[in-house]
C-alpha cells in the first residue's frame, strides 16, 4: 500500500501489522501503516487463556490487527495486543483497508492512463485532499454521494475531471433497501378491480419503489434509496395508500418486512 502515516500511533489505536519474528514468549511485528515502526506482542496478549504453542496463533509474514497498548516514546518501544481487538474493531479496520485500497487503485488507474509515476500522483493528490478529508476514500466518496467537485478543495481542474470519471466507475452511491410482502384479499364482488386499483396507487407512490406480483394477491415491494429515512417515509406512505384503499370494502391486507 502507498499510504504511510508519519510519527507515532496513539495508545488505543488499532493497526495492521506484519509478523516479522516469533519467539517463545513474544512476537515482533512491523506496523504496516507507519514508516519504520515496529512493536512487540507479549505471549499474554496473543489470546485469552493459556498458550502452549505460540506458533499456532501467529507465523512470520502473517498480517494481523493489533491494538496499541503502550508507547515508550523515549525508547521508541511499542507494546501491542492481539487479544484486545474485538470483532467490531476488526471489521472496522478491515473495511478501512478495503477503502484505502480502492482509493489507491483509482490513483493507480489515473497514473497509468497519463503514464505518470503512481507514487508521485499519490503524494500530490493526498497532500491536497487530506487537508480537507480524513482519508482519500472519504474525498472520493464525497464526489459520488454529494456531487462535489475536487477543484473546490484545491485539485487541478483537469486532474479533478479525470479522477471524477474513474471515481464514479469504482465507487457506487450507498443504497438502503427495505423489502416487504404485501398480501391483499377481497370478499367484494369486484375484488379483483379493487386490488388492482390499490396496487396502481402503490406503484405511483415513488420511483424508488419496485413492485413484483407473486401470485394469489401477494406482491413483493422493494424500496431502494440512498437514505434510510427516505426509505422509511416511502414505506409509511405505501401502507397509508393500502389502508386507505381498502376502506369501504370487504378487503383485508397484511404488510410484513422480510
Amino acid at each position: 500500500m502507498l499510504f504511510q502515516k508519519k510519527g507515532m500511533p496513539q495508545e488505543g489505536d488499532c493497526v495492521f501489522c506484519t509478523v516479522t519474528k516469533v519467539q517463545y514468549h513474544s512476537v515482533f511485528a512491523k506496523l504496516d501503516e507507519y514508516e519504520n515502526k515496529s512493536g512487540m506482542i507479549h505471549i499474554s496478549e496473543i489470546s485469552p487463556g493459556r498458550i502452549r504453542n505460540i506458533n499456532e496463533y501467529v507465523k512470520e509474514g502473517k498480517v494481523v490487527i493489533c491494538k496499541i497498548l503502550r508507547i515508550n516514546k523515549e525508547r521508541g518501544h511499542i507494546d501491542l495486543s492481539l487479544r484486545r481487538v474485538n470483532e467490531s474493531q476488526r471489521r472496522a479496520k478491515v473495511e478501512e483497508r478495503k477503502q484505502q485500497i480502492i482509493a489507491e487503485n483509482i490513483l493507480q488507474s489515473y497514473a497509468q492512463l497519463k503514464k505518470l509515476d503512481v507514487k508521485k500522483v499519490y503524494k500530490d493528490v493526498s497532500t491536497i485532499l487530506l487537508k480537507s478529508f480524513p482519508t482519500l476514500y472519504a474525498a472520493f466518496e464525497d464526489v459520488v454521494e454529494n456531487e462535489n467537485n475536487l477543484v473546490d478543495v484545491g485539485l487541478d481542474k483537469d486532474l479533478a475531471a479525470d479522477l471524477d470519471v474513474i471515481i464514479k466507475e469504482r465507487i457506487k452511491p450507498k443504497q438502503v433497501s427495505i423489502i416487504a410482502t404485501l398480501s391483499l384479499e377481497s370478499y367484494d364482488s369486484d375484488g379483483v378491480d379493487i386490488i388492482n386499483g390499490i396496487m396502481k396507487q402503490v406503484v405511483e407512490v415513488s420511483d424508488h419503489l419496485k413492485v413484483q406480483f407473486l401470485g394469489s394477491g401477494s406482491f413483493k415491494c422493494e424500496i431502494i434509496t440512498p437514505d434510510y429515512a427516505q426509505a422509511e417515509e416511502i414505506y409509511k406512505e405505501m401502507e397509508t395508500v393500502v389502508s386507505g384503499g381498502i376502506k369501504g370494502h370487504q378487503t383485508e391486507y397484511t404488510l410484513a418486512r422480510t
